[in-house]
């Protein structure tokens, strides 16, 4: 069961709520806690999440979720509805890059995510889900009937969120092919981690079975070299299945889209 499974078992599906995406992030500018000790201000990881209710009328929530450092549970700190978000920033709307900012009513939070691919999921899947929210709450707006006819022109529309500074991929051209994209990335980019991860383990016990005499040491030099050697390979490969990946979903979706214009054509 991966991260996302989990936070879903353990805090949403309780409170009977759908998690649709979890990004795991770090604050860009670190705020200021001189009273806490130092080893207690890095000692957990933050996730972002979003997800819906499923009631009705069903609302859209974002929520900051903590799990801190030797527990398997996850904790809620804070949560907004999707009305209290004022704006989602990208930062850069012409590459892929890990930072946004998170823009509610009361504050703002400057993240950057664990990896540019999972930033961007998180981005088109929000942006997916808001469109689908204020599209219902205009629905909802017109099945009030005539008898209302007056009241609605005196209200004012609901304030929508505001989507900035993010790839028109993410938006505007959103794609499922597009998704498929960056989930294979972040996919790959989890396994890499995963894989260098237990190479540096390796090292390290390799490093701790040794003395400090001259022969242990002409065994560490051997055994960094060939760790060394091993990541740089095995990172190597990772790369180039990633890029072999991007290729192959850029030549369906070409394909794809030629197919579309073939059979939209007037015969």
């Amino acid at each position: 069961m991966n991260i996302e499974s989990e936070i879903n078992k353990e805090l949403f599906v309780p409170q009977n709520e759908r998690l649709l995406v979890a990004l795991e992030v770090q604050r860009r500018q670190k705020k200021r806690r001189s009273f806490l000790p130092t080893s207690s201000r890095e000692d957990y990881t933050t996730f972002i999440c979003v997800s819906v209710t499923n009631t009705t009328p069903q609302q859209l929530l974002i929520t900051k979720v903590k799990q801190f450092a030797g527990s398997p549970l996850f904790t809620r700190r804070s949560q907004w509805t999707v009305e209290q978000l004022k704006q989602v920033n990208g930062i850069n709307p012409n590459k892929d890059t890990p930072e946004l900012d998170l823009v509610f009513d009361n504050t703002v939070d400057q993240w950057v995510a664990s990896s540019s691919p999972e930033k961007c999921i998180f981005i088109q899947v929000l942006y997916r889900a808001c469109q689908t929210h204020w599209e219902g709450k205009a629905g909802s707006l017109v099945n009030l009937g005539k008898s209302l006819q007056a009241r609605r022109k005196s209200m004012a529309p609901p304030r929508q969120t505001e989507f900035i500074n993010c790839q028109s991929k993410l938006t505007r051209d959103a794609s499922s092919m597009n998704l498929v994209i960056y989930r294979c990335k972040a996919f790959l980019g989890r396994v890499k981690k995963l894989m260098v991860g237990r190479d540096e383990n390796k090292l390290m016990r390799s490093l701790s079975s040794c003395t400090g005499s001259r022969g242990a040491q002409r065994t560490v030099g051997n055994v960094v070299q060939r760790m060394t050697v091993a990541l740089g390979e095995r990172g190597g490969r990772l790369t180039r299945a990633e890029d072999r990946t991007v290729r192959l979903m850029h030549k369906a979706q070409q394909i794809a889209d030629t197919a579309h214009k073939v059979t939209s054509c007037p015969r």
